[in-house]
């Protein structure tokens, strides 16, 4: 008998306490539905932000590559080395090509000589008192001597070119971030022996900024950049050029922004292809009054709110200001910690 009056107890102490737990819910519930539909009315900063996404690229960026194929006799870089602007980096073998020259400067010089002799030869045909149809044949004779030197010339500055074809030299100072055919010996296409070279001095980080974002910005815009290597460091930037045309290769109408930052770069502490995104402070409002825009209802053009007044719902009209990722700025119809509901 003792047992079931124990039991007894328990049973009535646990049905008290689920009713506790599900009125301690349901208090909760009324609290926070409350909380959701009334706003106390307060002073506040209100800022509107641009945040953007892209990477890091290289002003001066360039890659190497022979205009013809030909067996690769030389190759002076290594990847990683550092190369001086006009620094030779690569040659193809040039035997062949300066063995042309030779022959076209021979060529050469067997026309001046026939130029220089129909030269001589007109000149005193003139002073023999030619008739007219040999005198004109003597200036045709002469030209055609003057065309072939022309020609001449012309093939002599084509072999020039085509050895200075065969030799690669950097335009650009900066890292050899890849060599396509190490190796000297081999026979290569342009294709194969690829040099590419990027200056670290010359980075800048390019955003991609869609055609409704695009518009909010201007060269000298500033901006502060986080890189996802480096997250606990926001850097200064500034807007430096906006693109006119849309980027190729992207799926939307998206324009570059290049944005140029203070860095120090001597250890190659940023990188080309790093990632990171940036802020833009567009708009701020200071110490104002305002309300979240859901509170806000429309009367034939005039905008107002409900305010609690002794638990009574008090229609009131507003005039607003700016608006700033829905909050809105209140110019007039309510003061500092005034309750509005929904």
């Amino acid at each position: 008998m003792a047992l079931i009056k124990k039991r007894w107890y328990l049973f009535a102490g646990f049905i008290i306490l689920l009713i506790l737990v599900l009125y301690q819910r349901d208090f909760s519930q009324i609290k926070s539905s409350k909380e959701k539909t009334t706003y106390k009315v307060k002073r506040q900063t209100i800022k509107e932000e641009l945040s953007l996404s892209g990477e890091i690229e290289a002003e001066e960026h360039v890659t190497l590559r022979f205009q013809s194929s030909g067996r690769l006799s030389w190759v002076g870089v290594k990847e990683g080395d550092y190369v001086k602007k006009y620094q030779g980096v690569a040659s193809l073998d040039q035997r062949e090509v300066q063995q042309n020259l030779k022959k076209y400067l021979n060529t050469f010089v067997n026309e001046r000589l026939d130029y220089d002799q129909e030269l001589q030869d007109a000149q005193i045909k003139y002073t023999g008192g030619l008739s007219e149809d040999a005198r004109r044949e003597a200036l045709r004779v002469l030209e055609k001597a003057q065309y072939d030197l022309n020609n001449a010339i012309i093939d002599v500055e084509l072999k020039n070119l085509a050895i200075e074809y065969s030799y690669l030299a950097s335009p650009i100072e900066g890292i050899v971030i890849r060599v396509g055919s190490p190796y000297a010996g081999v026979n290569i296409t342009p294709a194969q022996a690829e040099i590419e070279i990027v200056n670290p001095n010359t980075i800048y980080f390019s955003v991609a900024a869609d055609q409704t974002e695009v518009v909010k910005l201007k060269e000298g815009k500033k901006g502060n950049i986080v890189f996802d290597a480096y997250p606990d460091d926001q850097i200064k930037s500034e807007v430096d050029k906006i693109s006119f045309i849309p980027k190729e290769g992207e799926t939307g109408t998206v324009y570059e922004v290049k944005m140029y930052f203070d860095y120090d770069n001597s250890d190659y502490k940023y990188r080309v292809g790093m990632t990171g995104d940036v802020d833009f402070l567009l708009r701020q409002r200071k110490n104002i009054l305002a309300i979240p825009a859901l509170f806000i209802k429309s009367d034939k053009g005039k905008k107002y709110v409900y305010k609690l007044e002794n638990n009574k719902k008090i229609k009131t009209y507003i005039t607003l200001g700016d608006e700033i990722d829905e909050v809105v700025v209140v110019d007039s119809g309510l003061k500092e910690n005034d309750e509005i509901v929904k």
